[in-house]
């Protein structure tokens, strides 16, 4: 399952932007303006400082913009953050709004080395308060939790092809890792290895509730959903890797295969993030993540979609591709889209082949220009498919 937005909310954290600070500079640079707020100079420079402090692994620095009742809390988040190979962090403010406590909207911009492509985006908020001085201090987010590494003491472990970030057992994560590095050479033979780096991010949370702060969303749209894949998409070639964001509560119900069919899934939507557009259909999609994860399982139609089986059964093949409502979590006939998805693309591979099964995804989903027949003739060769392995 990918959930696709711009900017993304799956991933970020405390603060910054690009640096510059004349230590000692007077009211313009640190001081409240007197008119119940701080002024854009006053929180960009303070932005700016601690978007050093993390750059630097300062400590000291990032704390010195801290309000005391929330340094302990801060001194926590700084510490996750230096266990993260960070290659870039930056943010642009977007508006300040209140007067004390004063709430800063930004957008925050991070790229892990070795991972992302291109940076990932998401916004945050923060609550500054003045102190007696007239300094203006961090004393809180807007959206606590909503980052995995203010959710506790992040734990990270480096596998061959992943990084997972989790704030959970370390030996736990440890196997996370395991099945993602055996997902992503799957992903890569069967989509190569164009617009992405070859390795996946896991983020996995200590629990339902804690995914849904990730996903800011209502955790129980998630109960039955083992992880989702979130991020930009888009065809510019630059998207950032996504991030696959774990139910743990799910997950651990899985058995060794469900595991690595679930994360070889998920890899699959991070690989196929620059190609995926608004074009793309959502039968294609996530029938393709599918088709990768289940391409070398040996197992028949059958029992890899049992929903689907019973209604051709009953009633015959369904009479159209999939549609994108019926893939949303707890749509009804939810779990007959995937099945249907999944056989279209099995089609497809084994029709005209893989390679053209890749084609038709990086073309926009155009089945004339790839296949060299229309959708109806594709619709009409898919129900016959359908109703020939499950029927």
């Amino acid at each position: 399952m990918a959930l696709f937005r711009s900017p993304t909310r799956a991933v970020a954290a405390a603060l910054c932007c690009a640096a510059l600070l004349l230590a000692g500079c007077g009211p313009a640079g640190d001081r409240a303006t007197g008119q119940g707020r701080p002024g854009d100079p006053v929180v960009r420079q303070l932005l700016e400082r601690r978007a050093d402090a993390v750059l630097d692994r300062d400590e000291k620095a990032y704390l010195a913009d801290v309000t005391p009742a929330r340094r302990a809390a801060e001194r926590q988040v700084f510490h996750n953050l230096e266990e993260l190979p960070l290659a870039s962090w930056s943010y642009r403010l977007v508006s300040t709004e209140g007067t004390d406590p004063a709430t800063v909207r930004v957008q925050l911009r991070y790229r892990l080395g070795g991972y992302d492509s291109a940076p990932v985006t998401t916004d945050e908020s923060l609550l500054l308060r003045a102190d007696g001085a007239g300094h203006w201090r961090v004393a809180g987010d807007g959206d606590p939790g909503g980052l995995l590494w203010e959710q506790g003491a992040l734990h990270v472990v480096r596998g061959s092809h992943s990084l997972v970030l989790g704030t959970g057992d370390r030996a736990v994560l440890a196997g996370y890792a395991t099945d993602a590095d055996q997902a992503v050479p799957q992903v890569r033979r069967a989509w190569g290895g164009k617009g992405w780096t070859g390795r996946v991010v896991l983020e996995v949370p200590s629990s339902l509730r804690r995914m849904g702060q990730l996903l800011d969303a209502p955790a129980q749209t998630y109960a039955d959903v083992a992880a989702v894949t979130t991020g930009e998409a888009g065809g510019s070639g630059t998207a950032p890797a996504g991030r696959v964001i774990v139910n743990p509560e799910a997950f651990a119900g899985l058995s060794a295969f469900g595991r690595q069919v679930v994360l070889t899934h998920e890899t699959t939507h991070v690989a196929t993030r620059a190609a995926t557009t608004s074009r793309t259909p959502l039968w294609l999609s996530e029938g393709f993540a599918d088709w990768v994860a289940y391409r070398d399982s040996g197992r028949p139609a059958a029992s890899l979609a049992p929903e689907l089986r019973r209604d051709v059964i009953a009633s015959g093949p369904p009479g159209h591709l999939p549609a994108d409502a019926g893939f949303a979590p707890g749509a009804p006939g939810q779990a007959q889209a995937y099945e249907g998805a999944w056989l279209a693309c099995r089609l497809i591979a084994d029709t005209w082949g893989a390679d053209r099964l890749v084609a038709l995804y990086r073309s926009g989903a155009d089945p004339h220009g790839t296949l060299g027949i229309g959708e109806d003739a594709l619709t009409a060769r898919w129900r016959a498919y359908v109703k020939g392995e499950l029927g």
